[in-house]
């Protein structure tokens, strides 16, 4: 008889698909911590082809939410997300001294 193991299993709403799977661009696309650069690198894919995938594979509101959420984070561009750290990191090391 097998004893059972009872280390807890981590669920994860929304798991990570297979790299392989064409539902993993749309998985990364959605996920904030995903750059369009790391996209490109893992699939080949560029940011306009991207689009394109989400455009055909999303609904119509849910691309349009997530276009926005896209154009206004600086997260999903690598240099505009360094660029930001830079100014919170600038502002935090001014407030310090004051």
């Amino acid at each position: 008889m097998k004893k059972k193991c009872h280390t807890p299993i981590t669920r994860v709403k929304n798991p990570e698909p297979n790299i392989d799977d064409p539902d993993w661009i749309v998985w990364a696309a959605w996920a904030d911590r995903i750059t369009f650069e790391e996209i490109k690198k893992k699939t080949g894919k560029t940011e306009a082809e991207v689009i394109k995938i989400m455009r055909r594979s999303i609904k119509p509101v849910s691309f349009r939410l997530w276009r926005r959420r896209v154009n206004q984070k600086s997260i999903k561009h690598r240099k505009k997300f360094e660029y930001s750290r830079k100014e919170i990191s600038s502002k935090i090391k001014k407030n310090d001294y004051l």
